[in-house]
């Protein structure tokens, strides 16, 4: 179990992340939406979406300084352990719970707004599942180690991580973390794999052709007009004029 977890998982989930991706733009283009639901509710969603995008963006961020940067380089630029680690929960506390609660607010807003309601389909309720537990199993994570016995995750998730990128993956670094990042882990994996068969996958969109499109040119709908043709009359124009 200790080696499909940790040494055949990651490389399934990624799998699936990558060609379910390129499966979903090559025969399901036109699906490639969040299917925005704005025009049932707005007042929530403009509260609830930027806290939890932004909730999120931090969240990617803290894994990936901690996850990817080894320790000695945070040491090289004189960031010791006792200030990355402050630093690392106070951030990661404050991101969490943005995040989880931006959910929560979102959730609360398709489940009691009746046309979102309506909208939501079994992908959806099964995307959220996983979102909420990979978010919740995270921020569990964080407030154990804010507020219980903190755990160098630097020392055995962090080069786990890495190892695996060299299709080498030391299995036995992940087996001895605490159990809480097993979970997390394990539903963050699950969650990348079922990623682009859901709306979430509109997280690898991006307008970049808006940048570089030529100007829109508008003309006007009037047709040209003969010798003699009298120019219509537009209807707030004075009569007899």
């Amino acid at each position: 179990m200790t080696t499909f977890l940790w040494g055949a998982l990651p490389y399934l989930a990624v799998g699936l992340l990558i060609s379910g991706t390129i499966w979903r733009y090559r025969y399901d283009r036109f699906g490639w939406t969040t299917r925005s639901s704005e025009l049932y509710e707005s007042r929530l969603l403009r509260i609830g979406s930027p806290v939890f995008h932004i909730g999120l963006f931090f969240v990617v961020a803290g894994h990936v300084i901690g996850l990817l940067i080894p320790e000695s380089w945070t040491a090289a630029v004189g960031v010791d352990e006792a200030t990355y680690h402050a630093i690392a929960l106070a951030l990661g506390v404050v991101a969490g719970v943005l995040t989880f609660g931006g959910l929560v607010l979102l959730i609360w807003r398709r489940r009691t707004t009746g046309p979102v309601f309506l909208a939501t389909t079994r992908n959806d309720k099964v995307m959220y599942v996983f979102l909420v537990a990979a978010l919740g199993t995270g921020l569990a994570t964080t407030l154990i180690n804010a507020f219980g016995d903190t755990y160098d995750y630097r020392t055995t998730v962090s080069p786990w991580l890495r190892s695996l990128f060299t299709f080498l993956p030391d299995t036995a670094l992940m087996a001895e973390a605490p159990t809480e990042y097993h979970i997390h882990v394990t539903v963050a994996l699950l969650l990348f794999a079922l990623l682009p068969f859901t709306r979430l996958v509109h997280a690898f969109t991006a307008p970049v052709a808006y940048l570089f499109r030529p100007y829109i040119v508008y003309r006007s709908r009037d047709v040209a007009r003969g010798p003699g043709t009298a120019r219509p009359r537009r209807g707030w124009e004075r009569t007899g004029s």
